[in-house]
Order: structure tokens, then sequence, then C-alpha cells
């Protein structure tokens, strides 16, 4: 900052203090203003005591329920819980609004606090049923409504006006986890509005964290629904979303990792309207769902309206028998519910993994004893390809020295066309393919990706522990601290480590198989590419950190299997036969026809242009 500068600021202060003091207004002045204030400040004192005289008023009025109202002597008093419960879950309703206020599912104990898990707490979730009716609309949850049946397993809720009635009752059915529910009226006919007879639903839950780590968890829960007669679809997992379906839906789903509570309409459900929010900066809840709907509903009392609840499992073989309960059967298809990957993934899981995993788990095995059978077995299953990609990568290594004398005789890269050809002439005639060791492994592929949606979707591996996991659906933290250190958190993942670290070898053995098989310029971009490769390790080791100990338990034992495999394979591979079986092949086939394949032919015809470009240019 220059001498000017500074000047120019200092000259500007003077001026704004000066205006200031000359502004000032005088003692005379300063008097009449406070008189004023004085005045102003009584007048606004009795403006908002008559204010609040007169919201009191409102409210009193308010407060008291306009006699000709329809159910008038229902719209005070203080509701009363009822409590349903069978062996598989307990249901909280209450008789002001007559709808479900919490529901707690038995023998699955919740892993954040005491006790079974909730998957509706009366502080969390909310559902109001309104008909809309000529005069007013009617709103159940102003009802307190009379108990006039009650059981352990049903309750009946009803409001009356003379020969008006609403009735709303529940049904929990013996060992399940569904809840039926019935809403009826009689007398109340012509009441509705023309073209409305319709049953609005507003449904709203804050989605508790269940699970130990929040970040896994919220990964694999998501507002879930049923469009009719049609797929299985959601809202965003990982941001706010808010959707309005053309289609009618079967069912809405406010779905956790491993629980879910299901609202199911025996008629389809239209004029829906879907949200979901994160909750980051709330403790202890992951998200917040809001659904809205229509059912259709009989004025005249002919037809009840029907609405199932299902609160419970997200267990696949559960939600199966759980969806024939349902009106449309099977096709309910709540075992989509669990989240086993996309369609072909899912095609693997649903009919091969699932049912492997079912046989081991049969046998009452330990639950980390069955993940390492599990893993054997995939194994044998994928081994002939393995092998197979193995002994393409063996007849690569042996065939070597040739591949290096054709580089010497083509040392130009101008020549790099004549240098491919010639090699693909070599693996022709010895009936290598270059691609031989690639194609194997990629049958590997989907059953690796549909495992890492199985296990974490697995809810038998929930709660068990193995080793030092505590628990196989969520990560295994043996070694932890107090602070959140960056890519990491506050604790070791043990298994995801080892898994990392198996990872790293298997690559570096690939590594150096590759080398073997490369010549000249392949050769040294293949050293260049190997450091990319080996940064793989150190990045799935930060991508599962938090991942299913389960999940990195599995590939850690795949990773070893590996390992042994490449070892026995290499072991058991003698390259002077190998290269001897080569020869034998050759001399067998080098009297028959020529067939190139699609990209020797391509090579060849792209080194006749090159040839032909070369000869245009010498003229």
């Amino acid at each position: 900052m220059d001498k000017n500068t500074i000047t120019g600021f200092i000259l500007i202060a003077l001026v704004v203090i000066g205006f200031s003091w000359y502004s000032q207004p005088s003692r005379e002045e300063l008097e009449a203003m406070a008189q004023r204030d004085s005045i102003a400040a009584v007048e606004q004192q009795k403006q908002a005591e008559a204010e609040q005289a007169n919201s009191q008023t409102l409210t009193a009025t308010s407060a008291t329920p306009d006699s000709s109202a329809l159910f008038f002597s229902q719209l005070t008093g203080e509701g009363q819980r009822v409590l349903l419960q069978n062996e598989k879950v307990k249901v909280g309703i209450n008789s002001k609004g007559a709808v479900v206020e919490d529901a707690e599912i038995i023998g699955y104990k919740s892993r954040r606090r005491e006790g079974d898990v909730v998957i509706l707490g009366k502080e969390d979730a909310s559902m109001r049923l309104t008909l809309p009716l000529k005069q007013q609309n009617l709103c159940l949850a102003d009802l307190c409504f009379n108990i006039a049946e009650q059981t352990d397993s049903s309750v009946t809720f009803v409001a009356e006006q003379g020969e008006k009635q609403l009735q709303v009752r529940y049904i929990l059915r013996p060992d399940s986890y569904m809840l039926d529910m019935e809403i009826a009226s009689a007398g109340m006919e012509g009441m509705t509005m023309p073209g409305a007879s319709n049953l609005l639903v507003e449904w709203v839950a804050r989605i508790p964290q269940q699970e130990k780590g929040a970040d896994f968890e919220n990964r694999y829960s998501s507002l879930t629904y049923k469009r009719q007669e049609k797929s299985v679809k959601q809202l965003s997992e990982t941001s706010d979303e808010s959707k309005k379906p053309e289609e009618a839906l079967e069912w809405i789903a406010f779905k956790n990792q491993f629980f879910s509570a299901v609202l199911i309409g025996s008629q389809p459900m239209t004029q829906v309207s879907l949200s979901t929010a994160q909750l980051s900066d709330e403790k202890d809840y992951l998200k917040r769902y809001e659904a809205s709907f229509q059912v259709p509903f009989d004025a005249t009392g002919k037809d009840a309206t029907q609405l199932q609840m299902y609160l419970g499992p997200n267990d696949f073989h559960v939600l199966q028998a759980h969806s024939k309960m349902t009106a449309y059967g099977s096709d309910a298809d709540l075992d989509e519910l669990v989240y086993l990957g996309w369609s072909f993934f899912r095609f693997i899981n649903r009919w091969s993994i699932l049912y492997i995993f079912d046989w081991l788990k049969a046998m009452g095995l330990p639950m980390g004893i069955v993940l390492l059978l599990l893993t054997v077995i995939v194994k044998i299953l994928v081994w002939p390809t393995q092998k197979k990609s193995y002994m393409s990568s063996a007849k690569m290594r042996v065939l070597k020295p040739k591949l290096d004398e054709i580089t010497k005789q083509y040392p130009n890269p101008d020549q790099a066309m004549q240098k491919q050809q010639a090699m693909m002439q070599v693996y022709s005639q010895y009936g290598v393919s270059p691609m031989g060791g690639c194609l194997p492994m990629l049958i590997q592929m989907p059953i690796w990706l549909a495992l890492f949606n199985f296990i974490p979707n697995a809810i038998d591996l929930r709660g068990e522990s193995f080793l030092w996991a505590d628990d196989l659906s969520a990560y295994d933290d043996l070694i932890r601290w107090d602070a959140d250190l960056w890519l990491i958190g506050n604790h070791l993942s043990i298994f995801c480590l080892l898994f990392s670290a198996t990872n790293l070898i298997n690559t570096w053995i690939s590594m150096r198989q590759q080398q073997n098989q490369f010549t000249g310029e392949q050769a040294q971009q293949m050293k260049m590419m190997q450091w990319m490769m080996y940064l793989m390790p150190l990045m799935f080791f930060f991508m599962f950190h938090n991942y299913s100990s389960g999940l990195s338990y599995y590939y850690f034992v795949s990773g070893l299997l590996s390992i042994i495999t490449m070892w026995y394979l290499r072991w058991s591979t003698d390259d002077a036969k190998l290269l001897a079986s080569l020869e034998a092949y050759r001399e067998q086939h080098k009297n028959d026809p020529k067939k190139m394949s699609g990209l020797q032919a391509r090579l060849e015809a792209l080194q006749k242009m090159q040839q032909k470009q070369q000869a245009r240019g010498r003229k």
C-alpha cells in the first residue's frame, strides 16, 4: 500500500467521523425522541396484549368441537394404546386415530441400543387417514375411537354417531409378520365427494440406525415400491429425491438394510407421492421417508378398504412366504427387498449362491465356516476357467523366445504392423490364443460381483461373530481409537487389511506372468502399467474398510485360495513338456489350410494398406 492510498483512507475516516459528529441530535431533540419512543412502546404493548387475548379466544373457540361435526362426541378425549403380539412381532396401535404408532420385531436384537429392533418408533413414525367428505374432510387422526373388541392378536376400533359408523379393524396373523387392516363404514352413503370415494393415506417415518456402521447401512436403505404388474423400484439411497410415479403401486416399503415396514394395498395405490431425505445431521438416524397415496373407499359399507403391513426382517425366504399372504400372491415380489444385484447378478445369486448358502447353513455350522466353505465351493466351480486361464498364460510364456526373435527381425517402429502379424502367425501355428487367458477370467467376474451383493444383504450374518469379528454383517474393529482418521475412521479392519494384502500378492503374481508373455514395447508398457495395478489393493482397502467384515473375509479367503491355486499350477506345469506338446501340435497341423483369425485378417489388411500408402509416398 503506497503513501497516497494511506492518506486517502485517513481522509475518508476523518470525513465520516466529522459528519457523524455534526449530524448527532441536540439535547432537546434527544429528550423529545425519548418521549415519543415511550408513548410508542406503551401503545405497542397494549396492541400485543389485545392480540394475545384474541389468540386465546380463537384457541378456546377452536378447541371446542363443532357440535355439527361428524362423530362430534369422539373429537375429544385421550387415546389408548393397544398392544397386539404374536411370536414374531409386537405392534402398538393408538385408539386416537386408530393407526399403528410403533412396532418391535421379536428375536432380532438391536445393534445400537438395548432390546429388540424397533422398526417403527412412536416418536419417529406417524400415519394419517383422511376421508374427503362433502362438508369437510374427515381426518381419522382427530377421532378418539372406542375399542369394541380386543384380543392378543386383534382389535376393532369404532366411531359412532347415530346410524353413522366408522370401523377400523386390525388382525395380527399368527406366527407371521403380517398385520391386516380393514376400514369400513355404515350409514355414510352420499357423504363423500362426487368422484372422490377414496381414502387418503399419509405415512411418514424417520429411519433409525440399526447397525454398527451407518455409512454401510445407509447404502442399503431406501424407500422402495412395487409398480402394478411391473418391477420393483427405489428412490436414491445416497441423496434426497422426490417422485410421483405415473403407475399405480402395489406396495410401498420403508426399508432398512435388514428390516422393512411395508404398506400393501389390496387394491392399487393411486395419486402416489414419495420422497426421501438424508438425515446426516441427526445422530442415530439415517433418512426420512414420506409417502402419500389414495385407495378406493366404499362409503356404502358393502366392501371394506383393506391394507396390510409387513413388519419384519429382509429375509429372502420369509419375504417369499409373506408375498403369498397378499392379494397379489407370489407376484407381490416382496423378496426383492433383499438386494441381490442387477438382474443378471440377481439371477446368479437367486438360483445358485442362495441354494449353496442355505445348504451349508442347514448343517448348523458357524457362519464363518459357512462363508469359508462357500468360498471353497465357488473356487471349485470356477477351477476349470482358472486353469484354462493359467495354461494360456503358460503357453505364452514358453513361446516367448520365439516372439523375442520376431522382435529382433522387426526392430523399427514403422515395422510394428509386420511384427504383430508375424507374432499372430506364431500363435496360429502353435494353437495359442492371446486372449485365451482373459476370457476365462471374465467368466469369473459375474460370480465375484454377485457375491459382492449377496453377502452384505444376508441377514443370517447379522450379529454372528467369527474370530475377532463380533458381527459379520458390519466392519470388524478389534483395533480402534477415539479420533477419526481421514479415509479410515476410528478403527482398523483386519479382514479388510488381509484382503488387500492377498490382493497385492495376486497382483504381483499376475504381473510377473504377464511380463513373461510380452516382448519389446509391450513389455515396457506392462512395466509402466504394473505400478497402477499395485495401487488397486490400496484403493480396495479404503473402499472396503467400512464394509461388511463377512465380505472382506470372503475376498481374503478367495484371494488366499487363488495364491495357493497359482502356486500349485506353476509347480505342476513342466515348461519343457508344455513346449513339446505345442511343437507336436505345430507339426501335426502344419499341412492344414491356413485360417486366419479375425484379428490376423485385419492386421494383414492394414499392412497392405500401409504398404500402398508408402508406395504412393515414394512416387
